[in-house]
């Protein structure tokens, strides 16, 4: 049996065909029973049957293995589960013969509180605590639900059966076949679902109520949400009935199952999961309240259901066939879905916060501790950390360059045709790449091969030399060291005007245009024959202007030349220059100078985290220069905030109700007085009258960091006042936008108690990541927290994104190198491999922080150019 152990993949002794399933979860001792009935095909005669199970309880005499030619049933002599491997291994004194067969097992497990595999979630009714039964599978944990084929290439139909109080709700994948009611239990059966994977296998069993819709074609759309929330479901339903109608035309292929469940619930680690027909959600990412939800609440509901729609084709219907293609998943349902929001509110112009998906793939991959997009997965353990923003955000970004590259109409005819292909079967990058270029006559796979097979991402430098543009390519590194890597640069420029813009594959490591035969006419000394490349930042890359080109965009920037994105894009690749060394910090002040009168959401969104990270960096470097540091950052955004106010206007845009928010918030965390004192009073108004129009959604967030700001354990108020908000209120978001605001306080004893709070019984365990974003001043009582608590938290999550989120948001803001060793020689005594590539990248940007700061200090003339800034009269 031992040659098992250890390995990547399942032998492929047998392949499964169907799943006959039934489940009995106990919701008073949360514990299971079940079987399972799987068709097999036995392709290789075997002594073994080998497949994946975890945490689940399997006697000798509960299995058996019946030939469907000769009706012989053999029982093995042997029965083993080894938990490291999670796998379930039958072994048998005869050999097993090629054919068909069916595979019988009974098992036992239990309803986990780790949100993974079939768990419970907790709820309150009528102020009664219950439980309900909830499954989270993907991407490895069907195997703790019933023993299976936990592979996403084993695909197989399911038929799925549950004994389950009749008074409970029970759903799962396929509309119900059959429903007996036997005095308090009820047996639900449901349809056979279409051939699928495992992971996407899902069931719920809970109290709840729901709203329904159909699309035009028939297909049933329900919102479920606990007892009487259901108003918070209908714009998520008005979102799902329209993307679906959306996608089935983009696809060019209709949503294959009779209905799509939605359904809200209270303990979950995602922020949904795409299960075919039965997709589940945290409450806050899918119930929108019109009375209390921000508008980045109504925005960030309608691109997850999108998102989790598109996977219904795009994962669900044609499945990736290993781990190393998940970016085929996520990627493209990250894209697409900001195509069916657009589609859907064209008004909030959703194509320029793409740029943050832009960015979150640039700062992970300038990393050396990132890794390809196709990435080499060996083990099960080590699936978890690739759920990360090389998958879904340089994903989605090198697929927006190569739809930018081919054009709309043929990428669109080429994506129809690869679904139409792999539908209900798996397939690899490969194959979208040969459907592209079969679509388009373009070489697709020779382009995109350089973006998928090896990590990082390439900075261009151009330069201007006797009227030649001199380009050159090399990886971007933000630690500032020489990368290996070389692309196929699909390169785009523009002229003094949009109306001149030019493009080329850019294939070797330099090269050299002559301008007037690149762009028709010569460079001129004056500020308007600016040149920008990587026009609306379509390609995945960075760009350095000699500085000539910088001043002339720095121009372009002032006089409002530029289109958003590409304001956006000068800004973020200077910024990251600046971190790598590669650009001086007084450079980076100068063209923030140009942003002044910036009005876009987006571009100001990223000016603001610039802000805070150069603070950040001040206050390690030159402490003596941080109140100056701050009086330019509050410089930077007063035009805005006087022009946007506190309160909403009438008929205002949708960029305008998330910018305010952002503004005074930052703000108030760069210790803007009139923004403290003004948020204090506003907050005294709620506390008074909780319907107060003078706290409306949308600024909450900036107030309760504002009453943070000045609350200290000592005079403690305002604290108090906000915890007694987070335990009346029911919502969700409310919730989290108070956890977002504890950790605020300048003073470290407060810092403190908010932490230990995010452990609390009070807190979902999903929830407590929302306060781990502490204040500079809390960085070191937050590392002496997690080291304390770090058995307790790492006993709880397990693995997966929220443990993995622990180590990042509190070892990242880290700027020495002495901090970094001590990291390192902590996490060395607490081995885990759930964390290593999180860890190392943490590490990493500790590194990165302790050599700019380092640099920073070493910059001539900086003083002068912060204080001058500081204090410029626009």
């Amino acid at each position: 049996m031992d040659e098992f152990k250890g390995q990547a993949r399942l032998p492929n002794f047998a392949v499964p065909k169907r799943y006959d399933i039934k489940l009995k979860p106990d919701l008073i001792e949360c514990r299971f029973s079940g079987s399972v009935a799987v068709n097999l095909e036995i392709v290789t005669a075997t002594h073994f049957i080998v497949l994946n199970a975890a945490e689940l309880t399997v006697a000798n005499d509960a299995v058996s293995f019946t030939n469907r030619h000769s009706s012989k049933v053999f029982k093995p002599s042997k029965v083993e589960l080894f938990e490291d491997d999670e796998i379930l291994v039958l072994e048998f004194s005869e050999e097993i013969p090629i054919g068909l067969g069916l595979l019988s097992i009974q098992f036992d497990g239990i309803l986990n509180d780790r949100m993974k595999g079939f768990y419970r979630s907790k709820y309150e009714h009528n102020g009664e605590k219950r439980n309900m039964a909830v499954t989270q599978f993907e991407a490895a944990d069907a195997r703790r639900c019933f023993p299976c084929w936990d592979e996403p290439a084993c695909k197989a139909t399911f038929k799925i059966t549950l004994d389950v109080p009749s008074d409970l709700v029970a759903l799962s994948n396929m509309p119900v076949a059959e429903e007996k009611i036997d005095n308090n239990l009820k047996t639900v059966s449901y349809q056979e679902s279409p051939i699928m994977s495992t992971y996407l296998v899902a069931i719920v069993v809970g109290l709840f109520d729901y709203v329904e819709d159909h699309t035009p074609d028939g297909v049933k759309v329900r919102v479920y949400c606990q007892v009487g929330k259901t108003n918070q479901g209908k714009f998520a339903l008005d979102v799902a009935v329209k993307s679906l109608g959306l996608y089935k035309d983009y696809f060019d292929t209709p949503y294959t199952l009779p209905k799509v469940d939605m359904i809200a619930i209270p303990d979950f680690a995602a922020g949904a999961m795409e299960n075919y027909g039965l997709v589940t959600y945290r409450d806050n990412a899918l119930l929108y309240d019109d009375q209390h939800s921000a508008a980045a609440n109504k925005q960030s509901v309608a691109i997850t259901v999108a998102h989790e729609l598109a996977h219904q084709w795009f994962g669900n219907l044609v499945t990736m066939e290993w781990w190393t293609h998940l970016w085929l998943n996520e990627g493209f349902a990250t894209w697409v879905s900001y195509l069916a929001v657009d589609g859907l509110f064209p008004e909030w112009k959703i194509w320029s916060q793409f740029l943050d998906e832009s960015k979150g793939g640039l700062r992970l991959d300038g990393l050396a501790g990132s890794h390809p997009i196709e990435v080499e997965i060996n083990h099960a353990s080590e699936i978890d950390e690739i759920f990360d923003a090389i998958s879904y955000c340089k994903g989605a970004s090198v697929i927006r360059m190569l739809q930018s590259y081919l054009g709309a109409e043929s990428f669109q005819r080429s994506l129809a045709s690869y679904i139409k292909k792999h539908a209900y079967s798996n397939a690899k990058t490969e194959d979208l790449w040969a459907a592209l270029e079969e679509g388009s006559g373009e070489p697709v796979n020779k382009l995109m091969t350089t973006w998928t097979k090896q990590q990082g991402y390439p900075v261009v430098s151009v330069k201007v030399n006797n009227q030649n543009l001199e380009f050159d390519q090399s990886q971007f590194l933000t630690s500032g060291a020489q990368g290996e890597g070389q692309w196929i640069v699909p390169i785009t420029l523009c002229f003094g005007s949009y109306d001149v813009c030019k493009n080329f594959l850019f294939q070797t490591k330099s090269e050299t245009r002559d301008v007037k035969e690149l762009l028709g006419s010569p460079i001129s000394e004056d500020g308007k024959s600016w040149i920008k490349l990587n026009v609306e930042q379509a390609g995945f890359y960075r760009v350095k202007y000699d500085e000539l080109l910088a001043a002339k965009l720095r121009y372009a920037i002032e006089k409002k030349l530029l289109s958003p994105s590409d304001r956006f894009g000068v800004l973020d690749d200077t910024f990251a220059l600046c971190m790598a060394r590669k650009e001086s910090l007084t450079s980076l002040l100068n063209l923030m100078a140009a942003y002044r009168e910036e009005d876009d959401y987006t571009v100001l969104s990223n000016l603001i985290s610039i802000s805070q990270k150069v603070q950040r960096i001040a206050a390690d470097a030159v402490p003596d220069l941080l109140d100056y540091f701050k009086q330019f950052s509050i410089n930077l955004l007063q035009f805005s905030a006087e022009r946007l106010g506190w309160d909403p206007k009438p008929g205002e845009t949708h960029d305008d109700a998330l910018l305010r928010g952002k503004i005074l918030t930052s703000l108030a965390e760069f210790g803007h007085d009139l923004t403290l004192d003004e948020a204090s009073q506003r907050f005294q108004a709620f506390l008074e009258d909780r319907n107060t129009p003078l706290l409306p959604p949308d600024i909450r967030k900036t107030v309760y960091v504002a009453v943070m700001r000045r609350t200290t354990k000592s005079n403690r108020s305002g604290y108090e006042s906000l915890l007694e908000v987070y335990r009346e209120t029911d919502l969700s978001q409310e919730k989290t936008r108070i956890l977002g605001s504890l950790s605020s306080s300048s003073d470290p004893d407060l810092i403190l108690e908010a932490l230990n709070f995010m452990l609390s019984s009070e807190v979902r365990s999903q929830d407590a990541v929302y306060g781990l974003r502490v204040s500079r001043e809390g960085r070191d009582v937050a590392w002496s927290w997690l080291k304390e608590n770090w058995d307790n938290i790492s006993k709880t999550y397990g693995s997966g994104y929220l443990l993995t989120n622990y180590v990042s948001a509190i070892v990242s803001p880290f700027a020495s190198l002495e901090k970094a060793k001590e990291v390192e020689e902590f996490f060395d005594s607490h081995p885990m491999p759930a964390i290593v590539r999180t860890l190392t990248q943490s590490l990493e940007r500790v590194n990165i922080n302790a050599n700019w700061v380092q640099n920073v200090q070493n910059e001539k003339g900086l003083a002068d150019v912060i204080k001058e800034l500081a204090y410029r009269k626009y």
